[in-house]
Formats: structure tokens, sequence, C-alpha cells
């Protein structure tokens, strides 16, 4: 999934900013994890 997601070209249509680590984490992105979390944010997610 990571290999997938790193290459991905269009990541704000193919939402690769939706994968979270297995514990709940905030994981890699490469719009980095601020911008991961504003979208998810943005997208109505509570982000604990």
């Amino acid at each position: 999934v990571g290999a997938a997601n790193g290459s991905n070209p269009i990541s704000i249509v193919v939402p690769c900013h939706r994968v979270i680590g297995r514990n709940g984490t905030m994981t890699g992105y490469a719009g980095g994890v601020q911008r991961k979390e504003w979208l998810l944010r943005h997208e109505g997610y509570l982000l604990l």
C-alpha cells in the first residue's frame, strides 16, 4: 500500500491521504503530514 501511495501522481483524486497507520497514527504523505491532517479534517474526520 505504501509503495502504491508513494507513486500516486494524482493524490487528491485518488485519496491516498485517507490511509492511516494501524494504530491510528498519521503515516507519511507526499504532501506532508500537516496537509494530510488538514485534508482529513476538511472532509469531516475527527482526529484524536
